[in-house]
Parts: C-alpha cells; structure tokens; sequence
C-alpha cells in the first residue's frame, strides 16, 4: 500500500511539476543542505571528523542530486571502550520462535535489553522510521545510525534533520571512504551503474560503509519485511545469527541482527505512523514507497511492488541469464556451458513437459484446459528463487483446475524457445488460457504465488 497523500492536491501538483524540471528553485535545494551542513560541520568537528566534500551537483531524472565523497572518520572503527557486553549462550532460533508470537515493542524491548549501548537501529531514511518511534515506546536509551551515500535526496536530508529534533536524538552518520569513492568516479563516471549493475557502487558507497559501522557494534536493527518483496524477503527472522556481517568480536556469530517488523504489512507500518504523528519522508507524498539514492530511486505505480521502485533498469539485465551468448566471452562461454551441463533439476513438486508437449500447446488451435507454464534453467539464480512460490501456486491452482507445469528451456531447447515462446530472460512464466489458442506471457517480474493469481484470473475470469 502506497501512503496516504496528506497534501493537498494543489500542493502536491506543485510539488510534482517542480520535481520534474531539470533544475530545482534555489530554495528548494540549498536551504535544508545549509542547515543540515552547518550542523554536520558541528559535529564533526567535535569528533576530529574530515568534512564531507560536494563534488558537484546534477539533476537526475528531474531530481537534484548532491554527489559527495568523504573520508571515513577516525572515530566509526573504534569500538566504545564502556559498551555492554553481549548475552552469550542465547538460542537465537527458539528466541525467534517465541518473537512470533510479540509485538513489535516487545521485540525491540528485548533486543535492547539484550545489547543495551552494544546495538544500534539503521536508519535509512524512509518508513523504516517506525523503528526509532518504536524504539522510544520502549523508555529505554538507543543508538540510531545512517549510511550517508553523497547520492540521497533532499528530502531524505531534511528527514535526517526532523528526525533528530522530534526524537531529541543524533543519528551516527556513516561515510563512504573518499579514496575509494574517488576512483570509482573518475574510472567510470557518475553513472556508471546504469550500464553494468547497481552493486559496485553499493558496494562502495553503502556495503563498505556498512560494514566498517557494524564492527564496532554487537547487534543491530533493520526494517526489513516479508511483504517487501516476495520471493527473495519471505524468509526474514524476527532476530538471527547475522549470516553476512560481522560484528565487534570479530568472526563469524559475532553479530547478531533483529527484524522486528517482519511481519507487519506496509499498511500497519503506515498506520502506526499517522497515529504516532512520526516525521516522514516529503518523498512519500510523491508516490516513493521505497527510498534510497536518488538515481535509484523512483515512485511507483499503484498494486506494484514498493522495491519495484529500485534499480528498475536492471528488471531485463539482471534476470537474462546468460541468453546473450554473443555478448559472452570465451571464458564466460565456458563458464555458461558448464553450467547448462548440470543435471541438477528444482520445482520437483510441478509437472515436467518436453518439447513435444510444449510445443503441442503453443500450437493447439483452441486449449481445452488451463496451462499455467514456466520456461526455467537449473542454475539461474532467479528461477531458484521463485521455487517455492511456484510450488505452492501449483498446488493452489490444482485444485482449481488449472495444470501447472515446468520446460526446461535452456540448452539445445534456448534457441526454439526465444524463437517460438518469446524467451528473452529466465524465468519466462507462460498461460495457455482455455477456450482460445496461443499463450499469454507474463509481463512483469512478479512471480509470487498472489501475483500469479492475479495473471492467471485477469486472463480466464475468477476460478
């Protein structure tokens, strides 16, 4: 669910129109910087802290985006010497199972409890701002942190401001390392991951930094949920054993990362907030949902995905899977062909169909049942991601009379099927609607089991 628009329609048309020119008024964009900077200068001058340095600015996408490289501070490596000591022979999984049955506040009363000064929220700037109201609620001290990328919109700086007034608090503000920002600019350019891929400069501006902030701490608190994303985020425990990061002991277990609002929806996200008269993002009332660097950013359209709105460009290159051979060398070709080599098999719980049977569906003049079919490879990444969902609309449309099943489309079959079934990335999702002939592709990269409903229904009628 999108949040509710609290302006004006006026004043969010103006908002809008001014949002879509290449150069934003003067007030607009350099006031709340001036202030903000004047107050981050404050603070880091207190902390021996080297200033954050404005490279220059640009508009992207109509936006005005301030580019900075910094300089990691001398402090964010340097564990308090006064910080609580972690619990130590905790069942994290059993501490889990009983969060299912808590609130959110209880959760993070817990965690607290736990870590005390030894944990730290991440705050990145959008709804996850519940996290610190929640964290009020407890009465308990708290640590709360952001990553600075240099690439964040104006209106996620100002929340960064209002934040720290509303709650009478100072957000820990994280840097990426100016050398490394540096050299990523001047090889590639300001934009580079628009042509390959958003996880260099991530990696750079927000991994690095991430990582290098999470070693002086012993847990910390996210807002991940469920319903952000299905089928990569439907597994997020309420607490866990952090399987990427490490944390102030160093090693493997030594951080420990809690999701207390994993299995709240957007809309009780939302709700909390309106009651709690909690700041918020500007940019929710223009139709963001899920808010990170300005040019990855972007609204998205009602019923979709809110992480549908990030790193959009990459919905047809990142899911192609190696389709391109032309665009592979030598070694990568190699690399593909071992790959399509394997015997390994996934969606065990769906029919399997050969050529022959696919292709008695794709020209069948009139279908006399339902076929809901998914065009996959083994090794693809983004087609073992969807398993479990496809298996369970498998056996939701089974009982609705629909077939479910499953062709292997790479290999020797990759050729026909880019020319005969419209493959151009995989997983491809095909439904061969009873009553007419020919088949329905799929148009979006919404794979879960409620999405599938939807495709399926939108074709056929209710079931």
């Amino acid at each position: 669910h999108s949040p509710p628009h609290t302006q004006s329609t006026t004043t969010t048309r103006q908002k809008m129109a001014s949002s879509s020119c290449t150069t934003m008024s003067a007030a607009r964009t350099l006031t709340p910087f001036s202030r903000l900077r004047a107050r981050r200068r404050s603070m880091i001058s207190s902390s021996s802290v080297k200033k954050a340095t404005p490279l220059r600015r640009h508009g992207v996408g109509g936006r005005t985006t301030t580019l900075v490289q910094t300089r990691a501070t001398s402090t964010e490596s340097e564990v308090p010497s006064t910080m609580q000591t972690p619990p130590t022979n905790i069942d994290w999984e059993a501490l889990d199972s009983q969060f299912q049955d808590n609130t959110v506040v209880q959760i993070m009363d817990k965690a607290l409890e736990l870590f005390g000064d030894g944990l730290a929220i991440a705050f990145s700037g959008a709804e996850d701002v519940a996290l610190i109201q929640y964290a009020k609620l407890t009465g308990r001290p708290f640590r709360v942190f952001s990553l600075d990328t240099g690439r964040l919109n104006p209106e996620t700086y100002q929340l960064f401001d209002n934040v720290e007034k509303h709650f009478d608090i100072k957000i820990e503000f994280t840097f990426p390392d100016e050398d490394a920002v540096t050299k990523l600019v001047n090889e590639k350019g300001m934009f580079s991951f628009y042509e390959d891929g958003h996880k260099e400069c991530c990696g750079v501006r927000k991994v690095q930094p991430l990582r290098r902030k999470l070693k002086t701490l012993n847990a910390w608190v996210t807002g991940q949920r469920k319903d952000q994303s299905p089928g990569t985020r439907m597994a997020v425990p309420a607490v866990q054993v952090d399987p990427v990061f490490e944390g102030a002991a160093g090693g493997a277990g030594s951080l420990v990362k809690f999701n207390p609002l994993t299995n709240a929806t957007s809309q009780e996200v939302w709700d909390f907030l309106r009651v709690m008269g909690t700041p918020v993002n500007k940019l929710h009332e223009m139709g963001y949902v899920s808010i990170g660097c300005a040019p990855c950013t972007r609204p998205v359209l009602p019923g979709q995905q809110e992480r549908e709105g990030r790193w959009w460009w990459e919905d047809s290159a990142m899911k192609e899977c190696g389709l391109h051979s032309g665009n592979l060398t030598a070694e990568q070709q190699a690399k593909q062909d071992e790959r399509e080599a394997t015997e390994e098999d996934i969606f065990d719980e769906v029919t399997a169909v050969d050529h022959a049977a696919i292709d008695a569906l794709r020209v069948e003049p009139t279908h006399s049942k339902t076929t809901l079919a998914v065009l996959y490879a083994p090794w693809c990444p983004f087609c073992q991601a969807m398993v479990a969902g496809y298996e369970e609309a498998a056996a939701s449309f089974a009982a609705k009379g629909v077939d479910v099943v499953k062709f292997r489309a790479d290999g020797d079959e990759k050729e026909w099927s880019k020319e005969n079934l419209e493959l151009k990335s995989f997983p491809t999702v095909l439904l061969f609607p009873e009553g007419r002939g020919g088949f329905v592709k799929l148009g979006s990269e919404r794979r879960d089991p409620d999405s599938l409903n939807i495709f399926v229904e939108s074709i056929v009628g209710k079931l």
